[in-house]
C-alpha cells in the first residue's frame, strides 16, 4: 500500500468516527425532542455528546461538523439547567441540528435535496473479515433505513460499542484474522453491558458444535455456516433490531374489590402494560367494546355473578373467542379450578397474587395470543396483513375517517415482471424480493399506516389522514428508492420495480375504493410500469 492510499484509508477511518459521533448527537436530540418534559433531564447528555463531536471534528479537520457542533454547544450553554426549553431556543436548536444533519448525509445522498432519512436510534455494527461483503451489506441496510457501520479491528468495534450500544452485531467467528477471535471479542464486549447485545454469527470455515455452543453462550442468536448472502442476513438483522417498538399488552381486569383492583392496576402499569380496571361485572360488555383487550383477568366470585359466568358470556362473542382469560381467586381446590377453566378460562392464579407470577403469566399468555392472532391475520411469507384482514382494516379506517371528517387514501401495488424474476432466478429469490419490498414498506411508512399482501406479487396500503398528493409523493419516493436496491442472487445482482395506483376515499364503500385503486394501478401498467398513478373519482 503506497503512502497516498494509506493516508486516504486513515482519513476515511477518522471521518467514520466523526460521523458516528454526529449521529449519536442527532439521535440524542431526536430522543429528547419527542418528549418535551425530558429536556432538562437530558441537557447534560446533549452537552457531553456535542462537546465530544466538536473535539473529534476539530482533531480530524472536518470543518462542517465542527462548525455545526459548536453552534449546538453555544445554544445549549445559553440554556439554563433544570429549565424547560423555550420556543426561541428550540427554534435555534432545530436550525443547528438541521445543519449538522446536512453535514452527516452519506455521499450517496449529497446530491439530493430532500431531508435526510431519519436514522434508527441505535446502530447495527458489522464485523466481517470480508471487507467487500461488509460494504455491500451496509449499502443494502441503508436502503432499509438502518444505520450501519463496519469495523476492521476489534479495538475500533469495542470503542464504538462503549460510545453507543448497538442493536445487534453481525460478527465473523474469525474476525481479526485469528481462529475464534470474533468469539473472544464478543465475550469481552458482553461483559461491559448489563443486558446482552444480540449477535448474528457467521463462518465460512468452522461449523462445529463446540464453536456453535461458545457462540450461543455469548449471546449468539443466529449462526450461519457456511455464510449466506446479504438478503438473508438483512432479514435476520431486521428480527433482532427494535425499530418497531412492541406495543404494551392491553389487559382488562374485573374485580369487585376496589383495593385489589387498584393493586392490579399499579402492578400492570409498572410492568409497562396498559390496564383497564372495572369493579362492576355489568360493565363488561361496554368495556370489551371500548377497550378491546388482549388479555382478561376475572375475579372468580363477585356479587350477582361468578367469573365463570362472565367468561361464558365473553366466549359467546367470536372476536374474543381466543383472548386469554385468567381467573383470580382464593379458591385452592384443584378440582374447582379445573372446572372453572373448562368453562372458558386459560389459567388460574390464587390470591394473594405474587406480582412477579402475575406478570410472567400475562407475558406468556399475551405472547402466545399474539402469535396465534398473527397466524390468522398475517401472511406467512412477508409478515404483512393478509387479504381478508387488510379489507377489514380498510372498513375500520373508513368508519374512522367518516367520524373524524379526515382524508383517507388506499394504494394498490404490483411488482413489475415478477414472473420473469421467478423464471430467471427461481422462486426462493422471488420470495426474497417479496420480503424485501415488505421490509421496505415497513421501514418507510408510518406506524398508523396498514400494509397488506393482497395476493401473489400485489400489495395494498391504507394511509389514514393522508391527502392524495402526500400519498402519491411518499409512494413515489419509495418506488424510486426501491428501484435502486440491488437484489442479490448468488454471484449476480438485479433490480426490481413496482407500479402503483392510489385512490382517495370519496365517502364511498371499501369495495368501490378498492376498484378505483385497482383502476389506477392498471393505468400505471399501461403507462409503461414503474410509476405511481392516482385517480380522483
Amino acid at each position: 500500500m503506497n503512502d497516498a492510499s494509506q493516508k486516504e484509508k486513515l482519513r476515511q477511518h477518522f471521518a467514520r468516527r466523526v460521523t458516528t459521533q454526529a449521529r449519536i448527537v442527532l439521535d440524542t436530540w431526536q430522543n429528547i425532542h419527542s418528549n418535551h418534559d425530558s429536556f432538562p433531564a437530558h441537557r447534560n447528555e446533549l452537552l457531553s455528546t456535542s462537546d465530544k463531536l466538536v473535539r473529534y471534528a476539530q482533531r480530524f479537520e472536518m470543518a462542517g461538523h465542527a462548525e455545526a457542533g459548536s453552534a449546538i454547544l453555544m445554544i445549549i450553554q445559553d440554556w439554563p439547567a433544570d429549565t424547560p426549553l423555550d420556543e426561541t431556543t428550540e427554534q435555534r436548536l432545530q436550525k443547528a441540528f438541521a445543519a449538522l444533519a446536512r453535514n452527516t448525509l452519506r455521499r450517496t445522498d449529497q446530491s439530493k435535496t430532500e431531508a435526510p432519512h431519519q436514522f434508527r436510534r441505535t446502530p447495527v455494527y458489522i464485523a466481517l473479515s470480508n471487507a467487500e461483503m461488509a460494504s455491500r451489506l451496509i449499502r443494502q441496510l441503508e436502503f432499509f433505513g438502518f444505520r450501519a457501520s463496519a469495523f476492521d479491528s476489534a479495538d475500533d468495534l469495542t470503542e464504538a460499542c462503549s460510545l453507543h450500544k448497538p442493536e445487534t452485531i453481525l460478527m465473523d467467528v474469525n474476525f481479526g484474522g485469528r481462529p475464534n477471535a470474533g468469539l473472544a471479542t464478543v465475550e469481552h464486549l458482553q461483559e461491559r453491558h448489563d443486558t446482552p447485545i444480540p449477535i448474528i454469527f457467521m463462518s465460512n470455515e468452522d461449523g462445529t458444535i463446540q464453536t456453535r455452543l461458545r457462540a450461543s453462550r455469548c449471546g449468539g442468536e443466529e449462526f450461519f455456516y457456511p455464510a449466506v448472502d446479504p438478503g438473508q442476513l438483512i432479514e435476520k438483522i431486521e428480527i433482532y433490531t427494535h425499530g418497531n417498538t412492541i406495543e404494551p399488552y392491553r389487559v382488562l381486569v374485573l374485580d369487585d374489590s376496589r383495593a385489589q383492583a387498584k393493586f392490579m392496576e399499579t402492578v400492570l402499569k409498572r410492568a409497562g402494560m396498559t390496564a383497564h380496571i372495572i369493579t362492576d361485572p355489568m360493565q363488561i360488555i361496554d368495556s370489551l367494546d371500548m377497550f378491546s383487550p388482549e388479555i382478561i383477568v376475572l375475579d372468580m366470585y363477585m356479587p350477582g355473578c361468578t367469573g365463570m359466568e362472565i367468561a361464558r358470556v365473553i366466549r359467546q362473542q367470536d372476536r374474543f373467542h381466543s383472548v386469554p382469560i385468567i381467573y383470580l381467586s382464593a379458591e385452592d381446590d384443584v378440582t374447582k379450578q379445573l372446572h372453572a377453566m373448562s368453562l372458558g378460562g386459560d389459567d388460574f392464579l390464587t390470591k394473594p397474587v405474587d406480582p412477579k407470577h402475575l406478570i410472567a403469566t400475562l407475558h406468556n399468555r399475551g405472547r402466545r395470543a399474539r402469535s396465534l392472532l398473527a397466524l390468522m391475520i398475517r401472511d406467512s411469507l412477508t409478515g404483512l396483513y393478509n387479504h381478508t384482514h387488510t379489507l377489514h382494516l380498510l372498513d375500520q379506517e373508513i368508519v374512522r375517517a367518516r367520524q373524524k371528517n379526515q382524508s383517507l387514501c388506499f394504494a394498490m401495488i404490483d411488482i413489475d415482471y415478477f414472473k420473469k424474476v421467478n423464471d430467471t432466478f427461481g422462486h426462493p429469490i422471488g420470495d426474497r424480493v417479496l420480503r424485501s419490498l415488505s421490509m421496505f414498506f415497513k421501514q418507510r411508512l408510518r406506524k398508523t399506516d396498514h400494509i397488506g399482501r393482497y395476493g401473489g406479487e400485489e400489495f395494498a396500503i391504507i394511509l389514514p389522514d393522508t391527502r392524495p398528493s402526500d400519498a402519491r409523493n411518499v409512494l413515489n419516493e419509495i418506488r424510486e428508492r426501491f428501484s435502486e436496491l440491488q437484489q442479490p442472487a448468488g454471484d449476480r445482482e438485479f433490480t426490481v420495480t413496482f407500479s402503483c395506483g392510489v385512490a382517495a376515499w370519496n365517502n364511498e364503500s371499501s369495495q368501490t375504493l378498492c376498484e378505483r385503486a385497482d383502476r389506477a394501478l392498471y393505468l400505471s401498467k399501461e403507462q409503461g410500469r414503474n410509476c405511481v398513478t392516482s385517480v380522483d373519482s
